[in-house]
């Protein structure tokens, strides 16, 4: 997509100001955003497909978040929990307690981003454990920091250059039907971990995404989550979900673990828990969150109050607006009209697969129908193509031919169908053009 006017000139002066590793979707810069639409410098109107990628479920500048952090700014809007702490922060806490489903008496830590919360997550496992091994999966994503990254399962683009990962971390093989590999290959590949490369008394914690965010939106079988409880209880490892693009009613449910009916150790939040301002949370069984002695967990921004503030009022919304079931009908939306265009005899062979949760939608771009044959080119041509076409997409995937669908959980059915109008014409052109 080519920018152009003021969009040009500030997509020039962001490359001379701000490094290359910081990529960019789309080189046209934000003016203003209301609920799921977007409007460039420019004046241009965008469908939001994206939601800042699942933070914005209750839609952006949600009125109840404005006024619920106006009113905390008008008060004070930092103090540092750790040097004289405040209420919201407290209440909130209580709030995630009370509806986060790990087992027995539970509680919460406050910080900033979601790979702060999954270090944190790590940090609390080891100090309760006394152990220093972590399991992961591939395809899983669990952020940029130096644990994070050496969790996650996708090398191309978070861990090259970047050197030797945290040692003591192991990768599992995660089971996706549609490539041929099921959760009793992954249960066993365990088995065989176990016996051939590390003492499971060494393994602190296991860590799943109840569905792979950036790994491609492949959903965890009730199964594989249901063996890796049982196999953490049997060998006394912690086990960590992560809810980070999952979470706060994104999948139908509050939290996509629920759908397993599987009681976590602990759990990570972030993206969704504060409508748009940076905070993210451990939550867990009590007991294992005292593990870290009184010093060991914090951070100067961690729960900060306008956060804490916002988060408050989002998990009202979710509550009053009954998200989680608007993300059921918003999911069924998606579902069908991408049906509409995998049945089309012009996109023929092109979407190999379908997945939903709730309103966490992805589609698989193929060549030929073949599930071996991904079409990561077409997957960048269509996000470039639907930008300039007023439409924010996302793409995904270990090998990015995967498009998966985060709009607001506030956007009416007219935005989102009007949204899969654009797209489909966008595949339509993509698909004619390369076949010229």
């Amino acid at each position: 997509m080519t920018s152009t006017g003021k969009n040009k000139a500030l997509q020039d002066r962001r490359e001379s100001a701000v490094p290359r590793g910081l990529g960019i979707q789309l080189p046209v810069f934000a003016a203003k955003a209301e609920n799921a639409e977007i409007t460039d410098i420019e004046g241009k109107r965008y469908i939001d497909f994206g939601a800042g990628i699942a933070v914005v479920n209750t839609g952006h500048m949600h009125p109840k978040v404005k006024a619920a952090v106006a009113a905390q700014l008008e008060n004070f809007s930092h103090t540092c929990i750790q040097v004289m702490p405040y209420e919201g922060y407290i209440r909130l806490a209580e709030r995630l307690n009370a509806v986060v489903p790990t087992r027995g008496p539970r509680k919460t830590i406050f910080l900033t981003t979601g790979a702060e919360a999954i270090e944190n997550a790590v940090k609390i496992a080891k100090a309760h454990t006394g152990r220093s091994g972590v399991i992961a999966f591939s395809g899983a994503f669990h952020g940029r920091t130096l644990m994070g990254m050496a969790l996650t399962g996708k090398v191309v683009p978070y861990k090259v250059g970047f050197g030797a990962m945290p040692s003591d971390v192991y990768h599992l093989p995660f089971p996706v039907t549609y490539h041929g590999k099921e959760v009793e290959q992954t249960l066993d590949a365990l088995d065989v971990m176990f016996r051939a490369d590390v003492d499971p008394k060494r393994i602190a914690a296991m860590i799943i995404e109840p569905v792979q965010g950036e790994g491609g939106f492949y959903i965890a079988q009730a199964e594989l989550l249901q063996g890796i409880r049982r196999i953490c209880d049997e060998h006394g490892i912690v086990m960590i979900v992560d809810e980070v693009q999952t979470g706060f009613a994104r999948t139908g449910k509050m939290f996509a673990i629920e759908h397993s009916g599987v009681e976590p150790d602990l759990m990570t939040m972030a993206k969704a828990l504060a409508g748009g301002f940076p905070l993210s949370a451990v939550t867990g069984k009590a007991e294992i969150m005292d593990a870290p002695g009184p010093g060991g967990l914090g951070g100067t921004y961690g729960g900060n109050p306008l956060a804490c503030a916002a988060g408050n009022a989002v998990l009202d919304i979710i509550e009053e607006e009954n998200l989680c079931a608007r993300a059921n009908e918003i999911g069924d939306l998606f579902v069908a009209r991408i049906k509409q265009l995998q049945d089309s005899n012009s996109l023929k062979g092109v979407i190999g697969d379908i997945r939903a949760l709730g309103a966490m939608v992805a589609m698989e771009l193929v060549a030929g129908g073949e599930a071996d044959r991904p079409d990561p080119d077409l997957a960048k041509a269509l996000v470039q193509r639907a930008g300039q076409k007023g439409l924010v997409l996302l793409s995904c995937g270990v090998r990015g031919n995967v498009i998966r669908f985060l709009v607001p959980l506030t956007a009416s059915d007219a935005l989102i169908n009007e949204g899969m109008d654009i797209l489909a014409d966008c595949m339509r052109e993509c698909v004619a053009e390369r076949a010229a």
